[in-house]
């Protein structure tokens, strides 16, 4: 295997793509005298060794002394080879790069750059990249290979000059050569903070593959056969006349959007984002209504068995009163009754079927799929929503997909990682909702915080008690749970205090969680197993302890879980001081704002795109080099020029499209094609 293969490089170009992360600069020298006087954290000198030798205090070490005329260096390694004692004998001249420190005799140089070199011998006139590598790949071997691949590629435009005029970008052949070789005296900082006109380039064509691979991704799915679900029948207009509430206007303009989209011949991959409680699931039980109304079965899979079961149990009770058969499919049923359901499922008989990953094994084979619904869809895999899809009858059509999040996505990731979707977005809360109130508390203050939940159960509320998040150990977080149950349910005596985590059995878990939901558990102790869909409008208060540890989105998750129902709610977040800076952010975050889209931004500018992306996970790597907090700019412009390219506004917009997409993703295109 080659070594680039190592970086997962394999092609020439993705060879010459391999960007440096940082520069050095050796193109000039500091006397020695100077540096030590200024002692500057890094240098490069020059100078002639004037001795070497193997020292045994306080371990084995070599110990080199230089001189320029001006001043003596010294020079310790504490890992060495034999020929590097050669190397660094007495007379020898060296030019070393490193930092300064200082040492117990002095300022010195721990384990510098160096080589051999003669009094003729030239500084370099271009900075000197250093590439991101691994181990058993040297700087010396990654410059050498990407400085022979620069000679023979071809680094020809696949953009015209007056398009690039006109976005005020360089040509690609100048900007490559410039950041594996940026002259002296560049704008270092331009350089590392990637806004250097090269740099604009690189990130600029890198948006444009994305852009143009999801929207050819979009174009040929729109290819592809589905049944045109085209009737609203009586199954839909009964239920929706049933409601005990009538939709919000964005409810209907997002079910307008959906029934057109499911009228269609091909199939609807749209995305639904709603903020915590806007009421998605009514939302996604019409739509599943009008894929029955047509005479075909819907599927929802959910991530959880927890939230599984609360969609089955809500679902239910509006379906049932319609005469329609909706099945629960879980990993822990009986073998009779999955059986059962199965059969159900296989002969049509089912004609609305909820669960979680159990719905994608190979003996789960629906009659006539026609819609599939993927709740919290950031938290599967690419394989397992395309195994749900795939339930349909293949041969002759592909089943419509809605997909919903609870996560609202800021829009420069939709516009990059979901480019290829049909975004729909219901704003704002149902009426009725109240925001939750949310406080920061000192951990210190403990007791006053069980006095309030002592309270709020005396005046018949109930209330959560999440446990902190511990990532280095599962265990140490259950234990948590468990500790701190025991201490509720001997502070609150004569409350009720459950209790319950993932290590359950789910049927334990359901046993727990349906007790709180009949008001038989005051107090619910609980992981983050609670986080998504959880429903029990009678919950008013919320405790999340130690949630300094808690990421933004997982907190507006957790917080959602209060405030369903008709009463004023709260949420206290406990912390523990000292908070770092990021901590502090999110918590001043939480408490300033309920609105879920301006956390979701909020959690871009701390965290990065990493938990949004979830099923788009394997197109993460594609944008190595744009960065979607600081790049909006970039994105609007390339997401508008990948549209005039694939409508044919250029001349040679297919030839275009062609180079810039080999150059760019080559056999990687794929990734982005689910």
């Amino acid at each position: 295997m080659n070594k680039l293969e190592r970086l997962g490089i394999r092609t020439d170009m993705e060879t010459a793509l391999h960007l440096p992360s940082r520069y050095e600069d050796e193109t000039k020298l500091t006397n020695i005298a100077e540096a030590l006087f200024r002692r500057i954290g890094h240098a490069q000198v020059e100078g002639v060794v004037t001795a070497s030798e193997i020292q045994y205090h306080p371990r084995r070490q070599l110990v080199v002394f230089v001189s320029d005329g001006t001043s003596q260096l010294v020079l310790r390694f504490l890992h060495f080879y034999g020929s590097q004692v050669k190397q660094l004998a007495v007379g020898k001249r060296i030019r070393v790069r490193g930092e300064l420190r200082q040492g117990y005799n002095g300022v010195e140089m721990i384990h510098p750059a160096y080589r051999i070199v003669d009094e003729s011998t030239p500084l370099p006139v271009a900075l000197t990249p250093v590439y991101p590598t691994c181990d058993g790949i040297s700087q010396n071997y990654l410059r050498k290979e990407i400085g022979a691949v620069l000679k023979r590629l071809d680094l020809s435009d696949t953009l015209p000059e007056a398009l690039l005029a006109e976005l005020e970008l360089p040509l690609f052949s100048d900007a490559i050569r410039f950041l594996h070789n940026p002259p002296a005296g560049v704008d270092e900082n331009a350089l590392l903070d990637r806004s250097h006109p090269a740099w604009k380039r690189m990130k600029f064509d890198e948006l444009l593959a994305q852009q143009l691979s999801m929207r050819r991704a979009q174009i040929a799915r729109r290819r592809q056969k589905s049944h045109p679900l085209e009737k609203t029948g009586e199954l839909t207009e009964r239920f929706v006349r049933s409601l005990p509430f009538a939709l919000t206007h964005a409810q209907q303009e997002v079910l307008a959007e959906i029934r057109e989209d499911m009228g269609r011949a091909f199939p609807m991959q749209r995305l639904l984002q709603g903020d915590v409680g806007s009421g998605k699931t009514v939302v996604a039980a019409i739509a599943a209504l009008l894929a029955i109304d047509n005479g075909f079965q819907a599927a929802m899979m959910a991530p959880t068995e927890i939230l599984a079961e609360q969609h089955f149990e809500r679902l239910s009770s509006w379906m049932k009163p319609l005469g329609l058969s909706v099945i629960g499919i879980s990993g822990s049923m009986k073998k009779k009754e999955k059986d059962a359901a199965l059969s159900m499922i296989q002969t049509g008989q089912a004609q609305f079927v909820i669960g979680t990953h159990a719905l994608i094994q190979d003996a789960v084979r629906f009659a006539n799929l026609g819609l599939v619904i993927v709740d919290e869809q950031h938290r599967f895999g690419v394989g397992q929503r395309l195994v749900l899809r795939n339930k349909g009858d293949l041969h002759s059509a592909i089943p419509h997909q809605l997909m919903m999040s609870a996560t609202p996505i800021p829009r420069t990731l939709a516009m990059t990682f979901y480019a290829d979707l049909d975004v729909s977005v219901i704003a704002g809360l149902p009426p009725g909702r109240k925001p939750v109130v949310t406080r920061l508390i000192d951990q210190e203050r403990r007791d006053e915080v069980i006095a309030r939940i002592h309270a709020a159960t005396l005046d018949g509320r109930q209330v959560y008690w999440v446990c902190p998040l511990i990532e280095e150990s599962e265990s140490l977080q259950l234990q948590t749970a468990v500790d701190t149950h025991a201490v509720l349910a001997d502070a609150l005596k004569g409350l009720s205090v459950g209790l319950v985590h993932g290590r359950m059995k789910p049927v334990e878990k359901q046993r727990v969680m349906s007790d709180f939901v009949d008001g038989r558990i005051q107090v619910l102790v609980a992981t983050t197993v609670i986080e998504v869909g959880v429903d029990v409008p009678n919950a008013s208060l919320m405790v999340i302890e130690h949630a300094e540890r808690f990421g933004l989105s997982q907190l507006h998750q957790l917080r959602g879980r209060v405030g369903r129902g008709d009463v004023d709610s709260v949420c206290l977040l406990m912390y523990q001081k000292p908070l770092g800076e990021t901590a502090r952010q999110r918590l001043r975050t939480m408490r300033e704002t309920n609105d879920g889209f301006i956390i979701a931004q909020r959690d871009l500018e701390i965290r990065g795109p990493g938990e949004f992306l979830g099923s788009r996970q394997s197109g993460q790597a594609m944008l190595r080099f744009a960065d979607l907090e600081k790049d909006g700019e970039l994105i609007e412009k390339a997401a508008s020029l990948a549209e005039a390219l694939l409508t044919k506004r250029f001349p040679d917009s297919d030839k275009i499209m062609t180079a810039h997409l080999t150059r760019w993703l080559d056999y990687r295109e794929e990734f982005l094609n689910i």
